[in-house]
């Protein structure tokens, strides 16, 4: 019986959880009076001309890079059915 008491394995406790300020500080320290927290403004609103600028860009240089490949992705595209923009 004494032996039985001897090597009985005794459950560990489990650590009550903790939240994610005391785990940073666990994990970093206090923080650096180097270091500032800024608070950005929103970002402002993209503009739809630009953002069709940049797709009309983009098709150019496409164009560009069937030329310099000789047509082998218009084939490419051909082979695929079209995909509906969003």
């Amino acid at each position: 019986m004494w032996l039985v008491r001897l090597f009985r394995r005794r459950r560990k406790q489990q650590a009550k959880p903790i939240g994610e300020a005391e785990a940073y500080a666990r994990s970093y320290g206090q923080p650096s009076p180097d270091v500032k927290v800024v608070k950005l403004p929103p970002r402002r609103p993209r503009d739809r001309a630009v953002l069709e600028s940049g797709e009309t860009i983009r098709r150019a240089f496409l164009e560009r890079l069937d030329k310099r490949r000789g047509g082998r992705r218009k084939q490419e595209q051909q082979q695929q059915p079209p995909e509906a923009d969003a």
